[in-house]
């Protein structure tokens, strides 16, 4: 299959480098230094003690992809209006579009059913940008589980996990998803067709609405955050007030909070992305992972005082960064 992942980063190149190694033909788009080390020494993929170099192509314009079969949008979820219009351009009838952000897409209420159906979110879709782009029926969604890091330009990290599931927006399960469930399965990654796709949104999404903020405002790491009483009962009171807005909705939630919160502890001295991107001075995924719920809190009529409270702070301080005004670490 001819493949375009969009965003090599940590994410996108560990799907890059695996997909590559399986066989298929593989083309990625990254910038800076990033781009010039994988075009010189190819994309390396550090994982359980290995190395793996994929020679792919590589470039910095999207509209140099030519017409793949798939598409994986690996982009952070607020970089994706901008490059909406050129994803665009290189998709013939038949492209695959697989969405690879965190947090609730802007998708989320299409294919939907019910009263909210079409409703476009404004703070993961502003001004309807990715929607109007996008055709709704290229989109097939994929929940990243996996942890990884750009360790160099060039040079991806594996930390762990290897699920990465998949569906079509509308829950049915059709050839394609079919397809490209096994094609990621042989590329090393546990990719099930899943019915419920919006539950495990939720799912995902309730630990890292919490997480992701308290760590970039406090720079703990996942299991400090756990572990010290103060921030855990944060943690808890955002996920109980994320579970009444996911609710509202129609999402059953299949473990409790307490549960999640042990999951996330499991995983031990993990910095998420959002302090990641903080610590390299980043913009960071507030609109998605936290300002999204908020939206959905405000639609169902549902009071959120602690989800409104670190929303408030975590995106000043994404503002301060995003203006270079850098708080000392």
């Amino acid at each position: 299959m001819n493949i375009t992942v969009i965003g090599a980063g940590a994410i996108g190149g560990l799907m890059a480098v695996k997909l590559a190694a399986a066989g298929e033909a593989v083309s990625v788009v990254a910038r800076g230094e990033h781009l010039k080390a994988i075009r010189e020494r190819g994309l390396v993929l550090k994982e359980g003690g290995e190395e793996i170099v994929a020679r792919v192509d590589a470039t910095d314009r999207i509209a140099e992809a030519g017409r793949p079969d798939l598409v994986v949008l690996a982009v952070k979820a607020h970089q994706a209006a901008a490059i909406a219009p050129d994803v665009a351009s290189i998709l013939a009838p038949s492209t695959m579009v697989v969405t690879a952000q965190n947090g609730i897409p802007w998708w989320y209420f299409f294919k939907h059913g019910g009263p909210h159906e079409g409703v476009r979110l404004k703070s993961v879709d502003p001004g309807g940008v990715i929607a109007d782009h996008l055709p709704i029926d290229a989109i097939i969604a994929g929940i990243v589980y996996q942890a990884a890091e750009i360790e160099s330009p060039g040079v991806i990290k594996h930390i762990e996990g290897n699920r990465f599931p998949l569906a079509e927006i509308d829950g049915l399960k059709s050839e394609r998803v079919a397809a490209l469930s096994r094609i990621f399965f042989n590329a090393g990654f546990k990719s099930p067709v899943i019915a419920d796709v919006r539950a495990e949104i939720w799912t995902k999404l309730w630990g890292n609405l919490a997480f992701n903020p308290i760590s970039a405002l406090t720079r703990a790491m996942l299991d400090d955050i756990c572990r010290f009483p103060p921030t855990r009962a944060l943690a808890a009171a955002m996920m109980r007030e994320a579970q009444v807005v996911g609710e509202a909705f129609g999402v059953k939630f299949r473990i409790s909070v307490e549960q999640r919160i042990a999951g996330a502890e499991g995983i031990g001295a993990h910095k998420t992305s959002m302090l990641q991107d903080i610590e390299h001075g980043r913009a960071i995924e507030i609109e998605a992972l936290l300002g999204s719920v908020v939206e959905l809190a405000r639609l169902a009529d549902v009071a959120t005082p602690h989800l409104d409270a670190v929303y408030a702070v975590a995106k000043l301080l994404g503002e301060t960064v995003a203006r270079g005004d850098r708080p000392g670490l």
